[in-house]
C-alpha cells in the first residue's frame, strides 16, 4: 500500500486565523480561501457571498462600447447579420445566446459554424464565399476570431463588418476589426481576463441590455454560460464563478424547450445541478455533436419550439455520446499499447502518438486520460490527407502553448492555453516537430515536474465536520478550475470493515477516527489499493462530497490517496 502521490500540504499561515476572526469563520475555512489567494475579507466575502449584482458594468471591457453601437444600429436598420462560432460546447452556446438574444430585440441575424472535419478550427478566409452569400452587413464571431486576420482583412475589402467577441491568447497584433472584445488583451481594460466565450458573449448581451434601457430577465443566458463556463475549463472566480454559481440555482427551475428536454434526457429534471453534472454529463453531449461533425443537431435542439423535434435531438445527442465514448475508449486501448510496447513513458518526457486510424474529434478527450495515467503531456495526431491533426493537453505545471509557440515554423497553424493546444502540420513535417519538441521538452520537463503531486489545504478531524463547517463549506462551491475541491488530510485514521468492491472498479468502507465513524468511496482505486484490510490504521487525503439522499443530508469521504499510519 504505496501513496500515489507526493502530499504537498500548504503551510500555516496566520493570516487564515485573522481572516477567521474577521468574517466568522471556522480556521479550515479561512485556510482554503487563504490557499486561493484570497487573503483580504474583502476578497473572502465577494468569493462567499458574491452575487449578480456584483457583476462589473460592461462597458469597462475595451470595445465594448463600439460593438454595442454597431450592433443596435444593424437592429434599427433591419440589417442582416451573421454570428459566427466554435463547434465546442463554449462555441455553440455562445452563438445561442447571442443569436437568441439579438432575435429579442428584432434583430435580423443567421449564424454559421464551421464543420469541424471539413473547415478545422476558426475564422478562415475560406469561410467567406459561403458567409458572403447570405449577404450580411454585420458578422460577430464568438469564441473564436483573434487570429482570423486573413479573412478580416478581405471581409472589409468586400464591405462586410467584423466584431471580434474572444477569449484565446491574442497575437502580438490585432486583426483589423471594427471592435475586438477580448478580456485577455492587456489593453482590455476589464477586471476580469479568464472569462470563457459564453463570458464574452453574456457581457455583450447584458451591455445591448442596458442601452436600451431594457430590463430584461437574464436567467436564460445564465444557465447556458454556467454550462460553457464549466465545459470550458474556465477558472471557477471573480465573475466566472458568479455566472456558474447563480445559473446553476436557475437550471432546475429550466422552462425553454430545449434546455428542459436536455435535462429531461439526462435525468437531471427537477433536482439540484452541480458543477459536476454541467461538466460530466450536459457538456459530454453537446459537445458530442460537434467533436463528430454534427453540430446542427445540438444548435436545432436550442431553437426548436417543438417538443417532439426537441426529444427526437435529445436522443440523438445520447447516441452521438455514446459513439464518442466508444471511439475514444478505442483510441486510448491502442495509444496506450503504443506506449507501453515500446516504454515511451520511460524514454521521453512528452508523449506524441498518432494514426490514420484516429477519429480527430476526440483526440483532446483521449489525450487527456493518458496524460493523467503516464503523468506527462502528451499530444496525439490523426493523420489525414497528407495532414497531421493534433491535440495536446499537459501537466498543471508544464505550459504546452509556450512549447508549441517556439515549434510554430513547423505548423500550419496552432493555438490553445496553458494545459491545452490543437495544432495542424503537413504529415511530412512531423518528423522534425517530433524531434524538435522531445527536444525542448527533454530540457524543461524536469523529473520533479512528472511527479504528481497532491495539495492538501489543511488538517481536518473527523470531530471538526460539523454542521457549521459543512454550512461554510458549501458556500465554497462550485468547484473545478481555479477553486479546486479542497482536500483534508486526516490522521490515525482506523478502517471498520473490509473493502467492499463495487462496479469492479470503486471501494467502500467505514472508516474511524476518534470514535467518529464516516463512509469513505474510493473511486476507480480497487486495483490501486487491492491490500486494504479491515484495522489496518492509515493516514488520509480525503475530500468532502455533501448530498441529499431522501430528504436528508449525506456525507461521503472521497479517499484521493493514503498512506500506513506512522506515530
Amino acid at each position: 500500500m504505496i501513496s500515489q502521490s507526493k502530499w504537498q500540504i500548504a503551510p500555516v499561515d496566520s493570516e487564515a486565523w485573522i481572516l477567521a476572526q474577521e468574517l466568522n469563520l471556522p480556521h479550515e475555512i479561512a485556510t482554503i480561501l487563504v490557499n486561493r489567494g484570497l487573503r483580504t475579507a474583502s476578497q473572502a466575502a465577494f468569493f462567499l457571498y458574491g452575487g449578480l449584482n456584483d457583476l462589473y458594468n460592461p462597458f469597462l471591457m475595451r470595445g465594448m462600447q463600439e460593438a454595442a453601437d454597431r450592433i443596435l444600429r444593424a437592429i434599427q436598420k433591419k440589417e442582416k447579420m451573421v454570428v459566427f462560432g466554435d463547434y465546442d460546447v463554449d462555441g455553440i452556446l455562445s452563438v445561442v445566446m447571442l443569436v437568441k438574444a439579438l432575435r429579442s430585440l428584432g434583430g435580423q441575424v443567421e449564424y454559421f459554424i464551421p464543420e469541424r472535419m471539413k473547415d478545422g478550427y476558426g475564422l478562415k478566409a475560406h469561410h467567406l464565399p459561403r458567409i458572403l452569400e447570405i449577404k450580411p452587413n454585420l458578422l460577430i464571431t464568438v469564441d473564436c476570431g483573434i487570429k482570423g486576420f486573413d479573412f478580416i482583412r478581405q471581409a472589409k475589402e468586400k464591405g462586410l463588418e467584423v466584431i471580434i467577441t474572444d477569449h484565446h491568447h491574442p497575437e502580438e497584433r490585432l486583426p483589423e476589426a471594427l471592435a475586438v472584445l477580448n478580456p485577455m488583451l492587456e489593453s482590455s481594460g476589464y477586471p476580469e481576463s479568464y472569462l470563457a466565450g459564453v463570458g464574452v458573449v453574456f457581457k455583450l448581451i447584458q451591455a445591448l441590455f442596458l442601452r436600451l434601457g431594457v430590463n430584461q430577465d437574464l436567467s436564460h443566458y445564465l444557465k447556458l454560460a454556467s454550462i460553457g463556463t464549466v465545459a470550458d475549463v474556465a477558472e471557477l472566480k471573480g465573475e466566472n464563478r458568479i455566472l456558474v454559481k447563480e445559473g446553476l440555482k436557475m437550471l432546475a427551475e429550466t422552462k425553454t424547450l430545449g434546455l428542459k428536454s436536455l435535462l429531461d434526457g439526462t435525468g437531471l429534471n427537477n433536482r439540484k445541478i452541480n458543477e459536476t453534472d454541467l461538466g460530466f454529463r450536459l457538456g459530454p453531449r453537446i459537445n458530442a455533436a460537434g467533436r463528430l461533425g454534427m453540430t446542427e443537431v445540438a444548435l436545432q435542439l436550442f431553437f426548436s419550439d417543438s417538443p417532439e423535434e426537441c426529444n427526437s435531438l435529445v436522443k440523438k445527442l445520447n447516441e452521438l455520446n455514446s459513439t464518442r465514448q466508444r471511439i475514444e475508449e478505442k483510441i486510448l486501448k491502442e495509444a496506450v499499447e503504443k506506449i507501453e510496447k515500446g516504454s515511451l513513458q520511460q524514454k521521453y518526457r512528452l508523449l506524441i502518438l498518432g494514426s490514420e486510424n484516429w477519429h480527430r474529434g476526440v483526440l483532446g478527450v483521449v489525450a487527456s486520460r493518458i496524460k493523467e495515467m503516464f503523468y506527462r503531456p502528451v499530444i496525439l495526431f490523426a493523420y489525414e490527407d497528407g495532414k497531421a491533426y493534433g491535440s495536446g493537453r499537459s501537466i498543471p505545471e508544464f505550459s504546452l502553448i509556450e512549447l508549441i509557440n517556439e515549434c510554430r515554423d513547423l505548423t500550419l497553424n496552432f493555438g490553445g492555453h496553458k494545459q491545452a493546444i490543437g495544432c495542424t502540420l503537413n504529415y511530412d513535417r512531423l518528423p522534425d516537430f517530433k524531434e524538435k519538441v522531445n527536444s525542448l521538452a527533454s530540457s524543461r520537463i524536469t523529473q520533479d515536474l512528472l511527479e504528481k503531486k497532491l495539495p492538501i489545504d489543511c488538517q481536518l478531524d473527523f470531530t471538526s465536520i460539523t454542521p457549521s463547517f459543512l454550512e461554510f463549506f458549501t458556500r465554497l462551491l462550485p468547484f473545478g478550475a481555479g477553486n479546486p475541491r479542497p482536500v483534508f488530510m486526516a490522521r490515525e485514521v482506523d478502517i471498520l470493515n473490509q473493502p467492499v468492491t463495487f462496479q469492479g472498479r470503486h471501494l467502500k468502507f467505514w472508516l474511524r477516527q476518534s470514535g467518529r465513524v464516516l463512509e469513505g468511496i474510493a473511486w476507480e482505486k480497487a486495483r490501486i489499493w487491492p491490500g486494504l484490510r479491515r484495522g489496518d490504521c492509515l493516514d488520509l487525503a480525503y475530500s468532502l462530497q455533501v448530498g441529499t439522499y431522501r430528504g436528508r443530508q449525506q456525507l461521503n469521504l472521497i479517499l484521493e490517496d493514503l498512506r500506513p499510519h506512522q506515530s
